[in-house]
């Protein structure tokens, strides 16, 4: 059974990427960091499907922690799925805020970089190793990276998204000699946990945010993961370096 690591598995894009990744025939091992009972609902719901899963507590915010989160990959592996190698990895994790750039402070860009950028660069650095030959490795980056996603407000957010798309692409180009293929995948607004709960606690903007798409409405997290599973797919085997918005069609 092939294998796929996914960040922030236990809500919103993580979550519905997992179930999608399980729908394949794929093996899941997501991670959460404080919601763990989001990743043992993920978990459920892929277990009830018939699929195998595993959850494992990451923060993607502090590098010192991913060598022995390497060894909890290889002893779940090893005990659940019977392997050693994984063929894909999400890194999805992360958070976002809303910060106009005269109030941005050093500590949150710091966060941002910690989280955004530097994780991802870094755990898959670590997890390299275990990544199988002809794997796929997809990163969550943010249509706020791109110039038809640019709105006030997200200067510190976008920037670091904006580093983790163009890792994208220098991973593609140094990690092609094995096969391995990396993309992204840049997300509009979507109806997620991210930024607390903003859609949920503040309605009234989701309007505005539908008129401005050209399908019209708000995302939803199984848009994007659908994406995502794709990309790990047999499917985009001859799709490398590039970066998809989902987004509906924002500005356009």
């Amino acid at each position: 059974m092939s294998v796929v690591i996914i960040t922030g598995g236990s809500a919103g894009i993580g979550q519905a990427a997992a179930l999608r990744v399980a729908e394949q025939g794929s093996g899941v091992i997501l991670t959460y960091n404080s919601h763990p009972d989001g990743a043992s609902d993920t978990v459920a719901q892929i277990e009830s499907a018939g699929g195998r899963a595993v959850a494992l507590e990451l923060d993607v915010g502090n590098s010192q922690s991913f060598s022995a989160f390497r060894a909890s990959v290889e002893a779940a592996l090893a005990d659940n799925f019977s392997g050693e190698t994984v063929h894909g990895l999400v890194n999805n994790a992360g958070f976002g805020q809303m910060a106009m750039f005269p109030d941005t402070d050093e500590a949150l860009i710091d966060r941002f970089f910690r989280v955004i950028f530097k994780g991802p660069y870094f755990l898959t650095q670590t997890l390299l190793p275990l990544i199988e030959d002809h794997g796929a490795i997809v990163n969550t980056v943010s249509n706020s990276a791109l110039y038809q996603g640019t709105e006030v407000g997200y200067s510190g957010y976008a920037s670091m998204k904006g580093a983790l798309l163009v890792l994208t692409h220098y991973l593609a180009k140094e990690l092609a000699d094995r096969g391995i293929r990396v993309n992204s995948v840049a997300p509009g607004s979507t109806r997620t946990r991210i930024a607390d709960d903003a859609f949920d606690k503040y309605p009234e903007v989701i309007p505005g945010i539908a008129a401005k798409t050209a399908l019209g409405r708000l995302g939803e997290a199984d848009d994007i993961g659908s994406v995502i599973s794709f990309l790990l797919s047999d499917g985009a085997r001859w799709v490398t370096a590039q970066t998809i918005e989902v987004s509906g069609g924002y500005n356009l």
